[in-house]
């Protein structure tokens, strides 16, 4: 049987996930890790919308020289609540807490994670994070960027300690995720189904969740000193107590590079998924591409001083981060050649989620040469804190991680909802998408290596033809997102009935009816191969 398993065919009328229980109630006291994915995919798409707003802001202010729309410090309020939106509520959690939990189960041939209530509490923790958050919106804002870097965040007026708490929450939310995941992946494999059966995706969100585990608390333990900071005097970072302010960067980028990883490696294993299924190819390497993902987590937490190559560390720290910087790029490069030697002569279709898979690739290329060359010291000096920045960051992380979590949400979502969308509208907002964001990003890259300093609220006129295309490119962004969300509510309400394996995928996912039962699976799987033995 394809994806090598072997399952008892699907009893008439069994009701899934979706229609078993009625009513709001039922779905904030679910236990389902369906249903939590929902959940969380409902927040996250929620916050992104309004992170999406903040970033629209940014760009109109920036469109021309001289004040706009804002003010200097509605500027970097509105520059702050981007950020911490966009890392904290949207990128580290969506791809594990979405797709992670919805087919982690799935594609082990598990009923549930291993802790189903820690993982509604892991939810509910995340929420209150956010709320809190989103409190300091109408309870004095933020203006301290989304890094809280001392000394400002110790004296600035504005509520500075309700987001870092509100940080320290969702830090928790994802810790309680990570352990669970990890749990499950030892304790609840299917039959048969050996660590190395299991789908890249897996390994990938693996590896995130012992970078959650291990790496989450340092920021947790930091920002709670910052609070006690704020609120005590207790002299950690404050140099006219005796502290430190650049002891507060060494602490949070310990923890906050670890955290790029914590968002791109999910991406990673979505896009092995998607390059395996469209390409009807058995992927290139899987051995390596597993292992690629544990060395990317383990090198991701010896590289955090590249960030503080200006910052007065000695030049030999300089010269051993430079190194272990250029180092993490070896098991990424083992990824895309793997990726790409299983496109070579792969019997190739271009279907929307394909489409996010390939910009993916483009993007994150892009993003990886960028980062090598922010690894040199000598060029790092040049771009640091320049517009440079900003566009590698977002090369890596819009690129990389939105791109992936795209193609991944079209990819499941006939196994979700049980409907297929509009594949033409579909196929139209990857387009938007990558054209959008090449034009809003690409040129930052110029704009960086001419000297234009990031989180500026007004610029020479020189920097303005690509500012204002930049500008342009992001209403192109938005205008794609905006037609993904009316592709996906079309489907959802009058989608066709999806098959159970539209894609001809093999990994156990595809395997039962769609959207799955309550339970996954009518009758324990029995996994006698790999996840991609196509033919």
């Amino acid at each position: 049987m394809s994806a090598s398993t072997h399952t008892a065919s699907h009893t008439s009328g069994e009701v899934n996930y979706i229609n078993e229980f009625k009513g709001l109630k039922s779905w904030f006291t679910s236990l389902d890790h369906k249903r939590i994915g929902l959940l969380y995919m409902i927040s996250v798409l929620f916050f992104f919308l309004v992170g999406g707003l903040f970033a629209l802001l940014i760009r109109l202010e920036l469109f021309k020289p001289g004040a706009q729309y804002l003010t200097p410090d509605q500027y970097n309020q509105v520059m702050t609540y981007h950020g911490a939106i966009m890392v904290f509520m949207v990128i580290v959690p969506g791809i594990p807490a979405i797709l992670g939990n919805f087919f982690l189960p799935l594609q082990i041939g598990a009923k549930d994670v291993a802790f189903p209530r820690l993982n509604l509490t892991s939810w509910y923790v995340f929420m209150l994070g956010a709320i809190i958050a989103i409190c300091t919106l109408f309870l004095g804002k933020i203006d301290t960027g989304w890094t809280f870097y001392t000394p400002y965040s110790i004296k600035t007026g504005t509520a500075a300690t309700m987001m870092v708490v509100a940080a320290f929450v969702m830090g928790m939310s994802s810790i309680l995720t990570g352990l669970n995941f990890i749990v499950t992946v030892h304790k609840l494999r299917a039959p048969g189904m050996t660590m190395f059966r299991i789908p890249l995706f897996i390994w990938a969100i693996y590896s995130t969740a012992v970078l959650q585990i291990l790496a989450t608390p340092v920021l947790g333990i930091t920002l709670l000193l910052l609070a006690m900071e704020r609120t005590f005097g207790v002299g950690i970072f404050d140099p006219n107590l005796g502290g430190d302010p650049v002891l507060f960067q060494h602490f949070f980028w310990f923890y906050s590079h670890p955290a790029v990883y914590i968002m791109i490696l999910p991406a990673m294993g979505v896009v092995s998924e998607l390059i395996a299924a469209f390409s009807r190819k058995t992927i290139f390497g899987y051995t390596a591409i597993a292992f690629s993902s544990i060395g990317i987590a383990a090198v991701s937490f010896f590289v955090w001083g590249h960030h503080m190559f200006v910052s007065g560390q000695s030049e030999v720290a300089g010269i051993v981060f430079s190194f272990l910087t250029m180092l993490v790029g070896v098991p990424t490069a083992i990824k895309m050649f793997n990726w790409l030697s299983t496109l070579y002569r792969g019997n190739i279709s271009f279907e929307s989620p394909m489409l996010f898979a390939l910009g993916f690739l483009f993007l994150f290329a892009i993003g990886g040469v960028t980062g090598i060359m922010l690894a040199t010291i000598a060029t790092d000096v040049h771009f640091h804190d320049t517009y440079f920045v900003v566009a590698h960051f977002h090369y890596v992380m819009v690129g990389g991680t939105l791109m992936a979590l795209m193609g991944g949400l079209y990819y499941w979502f006939p196994k979700m909802f049980g409907k297929m969308y509009n594949e033409t509208l579909a196929r139209l907002t990857f387009v938007l998408i990558f054209i959008g964001f090449n034009v809003t990003f690409f040129p930052q890259f110029i704009l960086g290596a001419m000297g234009m300093p990031r989180r500026y609220f007004d610029y020479i006129p020189a920097y303005q033809s690509l500012n204002s295309i930049s500008t342009i490119g992001s209403w192109l962004i938005g205008c794609g997102f905006l037609l993904s969300l009316y592709v996906i509510v079309t489907a959802l309400r009058s989608g066709e009935k999806a098959s159970d394996n539209p894609w001809g995928a093999k990994t156990l996912e595809w395997q039962t009816s769609s959207p799955p039962p309550h339970t996954n699976f009518h009758v324990e799987p029995v996994v006698t191969a790999g996840p991609y033995e196509y033919k």
